[in-house]
């Protein structure tokens, strides 16, 4: 009784501890060769095995390891590394600095757009717009100039028929689409300069849907010549099911592969002049539905930029533009530069507005109508750390015109490749002058002299400057290059017809 309440009862939680020990030691005591019954042996088994024994043998070492490895993390503090703004360091997670930049952005500019306002009020006028396009509102020139565009389309597709039967010449089929593609460039050009009720907007308008369509039916010509060359090269007569629309599946999905001279149709003609490509195929990549809610969200983006650009042009540009010219007749070199940089801002800004409604929200809202399955229309051209890598990846249409039409075809023909690349330039150059000056009705050659400007700047970006410095001088160039460019139209055009009326406002400086 005494030893109950001295050890405390044995409760079924002690006693099944208790049993627990004997059976270990009595096993260990048997697998060793001893008898079960010697207690000195099953005491000292008990000392030497416990499992309490093998535990703190096993522990420790680690415990005084963990122990020194802890001792020597609070002794070292600083290993081998580069700081996160050092290009050694592969650190590219400037998220932060992103998202300050953008801040930044919006605090400067609204900053500006204050100020504009406290200057010169609210000058965004709707109403205007309308008479930027149209002088006399019983007279629409430009447009009734886009209708008639339908006769050369008619014209191309006409001889296109002739040619798959034979019935004209190759030569008569290339004369004949000498006189279409000159008629295409002289005919809207000749209209634009003798039509005194054609506005300013309006040619360049008409100017810009001509020289596409010169694109296009010139890509339609080339692509009909080399299917006539296939299908001689194969054989001297195909059946006339070779020549019908056949029914291949693709993707699970029944699509109708035209081949020649089945695609020479007005549907087919027409499909090529709306979609949102220079580049003409017999076979073009379709997507397999229209997606209402992409079409809806593309037009929302349409309407809803293209009145920010009329908004900021007229609120903040213009008034920029119109106090700049008083500097420029005073030859005011210092004012100049200052107007200049001010005139950088909105400009660059609009520009990048004007990028994004015409690339990416209106063509694929065409793309996306059309079920034209092709949208790569731009490429990541703001990390041009080249020239010519801007020039190839902002307008990836004209890009792959230029490649597939003029600039392999002359390589082909054994033309030096920087030779090759400067007809580029100069055909671009020349396409840049006539969308401006034709219009606006005098010729002054800035734009065709600020892209050939472009050839050595290419040269000398290429060859001294990498990376970085490359990026920032494309950067330099788009947002100084554009400026000076406006600057000297609109100063000449003020000059030639509004008679010193552009200085009225030169005192609201």
């Amino acid at each position: 009784m005494g030893d109950k309440y001295e050890r405390g009862p044995l409760t079924r939680r002690r006693r099944t501890t208790i049993s627990e020990t004997a059976s270990s030691v009595l096993n260990s005591k048997q697998a060793n060769g001893s008898k079960p019954g010697n207690a000195g042996e099953a005491s000292s088994v008990n000392h030497e095995n416990s499992p309490l024994k093998v535990r703190n043998a096993s522990t420790t070492p680690r415990k005084d390891k963990s122990y020194n490895d802890a001792i020597k993390e609070r002794l070292r503090c600083h290993t081998p590394q580069e700081s996160l703004l050092s290009s050694e360091s592969g650190y590219s997670n400037y998220r932060g600095i992103l998202n300050w930049c953008v801040v930044m952005l919006v605090l400067s500019n609204a900053r500006l757009f204050l100020e504009n306002l406290i200057k010169y009020g609210i000058l965004v006028d709707p109403i205007q717009v309308v008479s930027l396009f149209l002088k006399d509102p019983y007279s629409w020139p430009a447009a009734c100039l886009i209708i008639a565009s339908n006769v050369f389309i008619m014209a191309a597709l006409y001889t296109e028929r002739r040619l798959s039967v034979g019935t004209i010449s190759e030569g008569t089929g290339t004369f004949l689409y000498i006189i279409n593609l000159s008629t295409i460039l002289i005919f809207p050009a000749a209209t634009v300069l003798s039509v005194t009720s054609m506005t300013p907007v309006g040619g360049i308008l008409a100017l810009g849907v001509y020289t596409i369509l010169l694109l296009k039916l010139y890509s339609y010509k080339d692509v009909n010549m080399w299917s006539r060359e296939i299908r001689h090269a194969k054989a001297r007569t195909l059946s006339r099911s070779q020549s019908c629309p056949s029914v291949h599946r693709l993707n699970g999905m029944a699509h109708a592969q035209v081949t020649y001279p089945g695609n020479l149709t007005h549907r087919d003609l027409y499909y090529f002049v709306f979609a949102p490509t220079l580049c003409y195929e017999l076979n073009f990549p379709r997507s397999p539905r229209i997606r209402i809610r992409f079409l809806i969200r593309r037009l929302f983006e349409m309407l809803f930029f293209m009145q920010l650009l009329v908004g900021l042009i007229q609120q903040w540009m213009v008034p920029t533009v119109q106090n700049s010219m008083k500097p420029f007749q005073d030859m005011d070199f210092s004012r100049m530069v200052e107007r200049l940089l001010k005139l950088a801002v909105p400009n660059h800004f609009i520009w990048l507005i004007f990028f994004y409604w015409f690339f990416h929200s209106s063509t694929n809202f065409v793309a996306e109508l059309m079920r034209f399955g092709d949208r790569e229309f731009y490429r990541d051209w703001w990390n041009s750390e080249s020239v010519t890598y801007f020039w190839s990846n902002w307008n990836i249409p004209v890009h792959k015109w230029c490649l597939r039409h003029f600039y392999k075809p002359m390589l082909r023909r054994g033309v030096n490749k920087l030779l090759a690349q400067t007809a580029v330039f100069l055909v671009s150059a020349f396409f840049h002058e006539y969308l401006v000056s034709v219009p606006l009705k005098m010729f002054r050659l800035w734009a065709f002299m600020g892209m050939m400007a472009q050839v050595p700047l290419a040269w000398f970006v290429g060859r001294y400057l990498r990376g970085n410095y490359g990026n920032a001088c494309v950067w330099i160039s788009l947002i100084i290059g554009q400026p000076i460019a406006v600057l000297m139209y609109v100063h000449d055009y003020y000059v030639l017809h509004s008679q010193g009326e552009p200085y009225k406002m030169a005192g609201q400086n």
